[in-house]
């Protein structure tokens, strides 16, 4: 009779009555503190908080930004890791360096760098502003801050499955008569589509909590460029905690519901790659 494998962590209980605590401390207690703040409204001042026009033209930025910014992030993050995964290039490591840069830099700097470089007078900003293309101080700027602090969280994702995808089965799809699109959709694509996913709700919920970059590169014009977070900033500053609160507890039910959309999406997706290659 095979002895049973001693395990390095405690037993089960033990481990989960920690896993357990620590999730309340850190995440169930002042998500609940949250949603027992907004009671201190009845129904009409919550509605009216969060229905106001100014309120609700930062929810259309800040999840409309969002969006965009994970989409180009799981396209050209793809690319990007595809190159550091397969490509043999000069100056690869230093690639792979800046790729964490997102990470490294607090967000005030980054979005102190963004506005450098696409402010009128900036290094970039002055050309594209002739061309009739306003980056900084529109939503344009918010578009490319989201799209910076998100690109790591895609390509960090993507590149463990794209080391583990064996070339064989890529040689094999070629030698079977597939075309280089036939193999990236048939053979590529579905075994990576979990780990895109995953970098993808990464990046759209990263983009959705940001503050710091956003900004100052936004330039907070009310109705036009100001985001979701910088309101419930305000309104703390007006000792508004409810209100603040109101607006935070949509930004986290609407959060919820589509990150949980995502994650269902994924499972979809492994358990199909699963079926398919069994």
């Amino acid at each position: 009779m095979a002895l049973k494998q001693r395990s390095v962590l405690p037993g089960f209980g033990l481990t989960l009555g920690y896993s357990l605590l620590y999730l309340s401390l850190i995440v169930l207690i002042p998500l609940a503190g949250l949603l027992a703040k907004t009671t201190s409204l009845t129904w009409v001042q919550f509605w009216n908080t969060v229905s106001d026009p100014r309120v609700v033209a930062s929810y259309k930025l800040t999840f409309g930004m969002s969006l965009m910014a994970a989409i180009i992030n799981a396209v050209f993050g793809f690319l990007v890791a595809w190159m550091l995964v397969r490509d043999q290039l000069p100056g690869k490591k230093l690639i792979d360096a800046i790729v964490d840069l997102p990470f490294a830099l607090p967000t005030a700097v980054s979005g102190i760098a963004l506005t450098t470089l696409y402010a009128p007078n900036g290094w970039l900003g002055r050309w594209l502003e002739p061309m009739g293309i306003k980056t900084a101080f529109s939503p344009l700027g918010v578009l490319i801050a989201l799209t910076f602090i998100g690109l790591p969280f895609v390509v960090r994702t993507l590149q463990p499955a794209l080391e583990e995808l064996e070339a064989e089965s890529e040689e094999a799809a070629a030698s079977l008569g597939a075309n280089r699109w036939q193999t990236f959709r048939y053979v590529i694509l579905p075994a990576i589509m979990p780990a895109l996913l995953t970098g993808f709700a990464l990046s759209f919920a990263r983009a959705l909590g940001e503050y710091g970059s956003v900004v100052f590169i936004s330039g907070n014009m009310p109705m036009k460029t100001e985001i979701t977070t910088l309101l419930i900033v305000t309104k703390l500053e007006q000792y508004d905690t409810a209100g603040a609160t109101a607006i935070a507890v949509v930004m986290l039910v609407a959060s919820f519901v589509i990150l949980f959309a995502i994650n269902a999406l994924q499972w979809w997706t492994s358990r199909g790659y699963l079926k398919a290659t069994s």
